[in-house]
């Protein structure tokens, strides 16, 4: 059984140099300081022997590799334009070494949104990657602002799926929801405790009730952590989609247009509610390498004990993926101005 993870991180020596040089408030970033610290830092830059060896040992025959968060999304937008292509660029060259065992998303300069459509194309049409990593918010600018949406438009005409990775709340969120005495605490409490599944879960839904869906049907979005909380509550929260007028139920978007991944959460029990929710063809695999530890058993014991039919388990493990793979359109699409 080949497995696929999609949640894989990675980051170049030029982007580590740039978030250290950031200004206050944003070097403050704990997600920043977690990427930096060389615990995490060494395993990031390394695209080769000890990832492999890391893929090895928990099971895992691919890594979707991504930008590690807080990505591109926390600079000034001229050295974000800059980094898009340096980092696709060697995330290429690190398929192109290893193109059995990796795969790419691209990182993109959501601060100019023409360049990141662009560089979108380029990455699909020239890098040979499969799509984009993005993350809800842009410093204080966030993707549901319609200036973002001729990415959702290239994303779409080129079927190239979207990841909506977590970011820090922000610092005025994080003061108001998540401080407690230990300083420690109130950063964990933020980030992976709940505060990164709370805030990306309330991005996903406003990208849906902002129409972006209708006016882009074929989108295909992907998010992490169970659908990052999201899921637990859509019966709660569906007369939402009524007073947006949305075009579909709201559930409906996410069995059409939204893929989950676990993001490295090995919950059978979430897997369970989440095939219920929304069936498993809209389930993918992730382990969020390196900042989870594996299970026992690995990656691919997690799968493997899984109570699923071989056919399912397969669709999770990589069928499902390489058929969203399979899909991307190579060539550059002729797109309609959304002006």
């Amino acid at each position: 059984m080949k497995i696929v993870g999609l949640e894989e991180h990675f980051v170049v020596p030029e982007v580590l140099d740039a978030w250290r040089a950031l200004d206050v408030p944003w070097r403050d970033d704990p997600a920043l300081r977690v990427a930096a610290q060389e615990t995490y830092s060494c395993r990031l830059v390394d695209l080769d022997r000890t990832r492999l060896a890391a893929m090895d040992a928990t099971g895992l025959d691919v890594q979707v590799l991504s930008l590690s968060p807080p990505g591109l999304q926390i600079l000034e937008r001229a050295d974000a334009v800059a980094l898009q292509r340096v980092t696709n660029d060697q995330l290429s060259e690190a398929v192109r070494a290893h193109p059995e065992r990796l795969q790419g998303l691209a990182a993109l300069a959501t601060q100019d949104p023409a360049r990141a459509v662009d560089e979108l194309e380029r990455a699909i049409t020239k890098l040979g990657l499969n799509g984009a990593m993005l993350l809800g918010r842009t410093r204080e600018n966030s993707l549901v602002d319609t200036d973002c949406w001729p990415i959702f438009e290239a994303a779409e005409a080129l079927n190239a799926p979207l990841y909506l990775h977590p970011q820090t709340p922000p610092a005025a969120v994080r003061d108001a929801y998540y401080r407690v005495d230990d300083p420690m605490v109130s950063s964990g409490l933020a980030l992976f405790g709940i505060g990164w599944h709370y805030d990306t879960g309330v991005q996903v839904l406003r990208l849906i009730l902002s129409g972006v869906f209708d006016r882009f049907p074929n989108l295909q979005l992907i998010v992490g952590h169970w659908g990052e909380v999201v899921l637990f509550y859509l019966e709660r929260i569906e007369n939402l989609g009524v007073l947006a007028k949305l075009e579909r139920p709201l559930i409906e978007y996410f069995r059409n247009n939204v893929f989950i991944t676990p993001g490295g959460m090995y919950s059978q029990r979430y897997l369970r509610w989440t095939i219920e929710t929304v069936g498993v063809e809209r389930v993918l695999f992730a382990t969020d390498y390196p900042y989870v530890p594996d299970p026992p058993g690995g990656a691919r014991g997690f799968l493997e004990g899984a109570e699923l039919s071989e056919a399912d388990r397969e669709k999770i493990a990589s069928g499902s993926w390489d058929q969203l793979c399979a899909r991307i359109q190579r060539t550059a699409p002729r797109r309609i101005s959304l002006t």
